[in-house]
Parts: structure tokens; C-alpha cells; sequence
């Protein structure tokens, strides 16, 4: 289950183990599978939280193929910065994530630019089902559009926009 604050972020991914089995979830909705040989023949390594291959051999973790790979900040500051990017309205800056969250200033901007790009990129599932919002401003003011478009200004009332199919 998603956390709903940051104080229920911050509490459920105060334990290195729990994020694994979050991100395991995400990540393979059955069972994990071996990035090098794709077995689903695994032995989990509790002591180090990564998995071994029973096939090739090869042990790997949760972080491997992801934006989280290479970095040596763990996911459970990994996943408060997520929640604080995806949750903030205006906006979050480094310095306002590395205050946060504990890490230097360097470390929350590598982090910041690795979620934006994964967020660029699609990678991240995108908003499903039902969605509600408060208010919508559709277009820009009349008196900056070119004179035949100028009557196309739309305000549309949040009752009267429906989520797509």
C-alpha cells in the first residue's frame, strides 16, 4: 500500500526490508526474475537483501535496470524523495529534498534529475482510473490570442471534465 503522507512515507520506508518487497512488488508483479538469464530460479539473500541466481549465479538486487542503480543512497531515502517530488504542488528543490530527507545537497540533485528523467521517460506509471481535480484553466487569456481565436477562451468548471477512458 502507497503511504498517503510524508509521515506514513517515512515511517513505512524507515525499513530497508520493506522498501525491497515495495519495489519487488512494483517491479515484478509475480516472481523476480534474474536480469542477466531471466531464471525465475532465485534463493533470496536476507543478510544482504538481493537475490541469487540459481542458473547463472549471479546475485543482484531490487536497485538493478533502475533510475535507483549505481547509487549507493538507499531506497529508503530513494522512495521519501520520490513521495516528496510526486506530492509537492509547486514543485521541490535540492536543497529543500537533501533538508529533508538527510543527504547533501549534491546527492538530492542527482536524485532529483535521475526521478525528473524517469518521469520524463515514461517509466513511472502514469495516473488510472477515476481522477479528480479541484479546478481547470483550459487556454490563455483572450486579449493575447490572435483575433479569430480569441472566442475559443475556455474555463471549465472541475464537475464538468470526465477522466478519460
Amino acid at each position: 500500500m502507497a503511504p498517503t503522507s510524508l509521515m506514513e512515507a517515512i515511517r513505512q520506508f524507515s525499513d530497508p526490508e520493506t522498501c525491497v518487497r515495495f519495489m519487488a512488488r512494483l517491479r515484478w508483479a509475480e516472481d523476480p526474475t534474474c536480469p542477466r538469464c531471466e531464471s525465475k530460479r532465485l534463493s533470496f539473500l536476507k543478510t544482504r537483501l538481493m537475490w541469487k541466481c540459481l542458473d547463472c549465479k549471479k546475485q543482484f538486487s531490487v536497485k538493478v535496470g533502475t533510475i535507483f542503480e549505481d547509487s549507493a543512497i538507499g531506497l529508503d531515502k530513494w522512495l521519501c524523495a520520490m513521495w516528496l517530488i510526486a506530492n509537492c504542488k509547486n514543485g521541490v528543490s535540492s536543497y529543500e529534498i537533501a533538508k529533508d530527507i538527510k543527504v547533501t545537497q549534491k546527492s538530492a540533485w542527482f536524485m532529483l534529475h535521475r526521478i525528473r528523467y524517469a518521469m520524463r521517460t515514461g517509466t513511472f506509471m502514469k495516473l488510472s482510473g477515476e481522477v479528480e481535480i479541484d479546478e481547470s484553466f483550459i487556454g490563455g487569456k483572450a486579449r493575447n490570442m490572435h483575433g479569430q481565436n480569441a472566442h475559443r477562451k475556455l474555463l471549465v468548471p472541475a464537475a464538468k471534465i470526465k477522466p478519460s477512458p
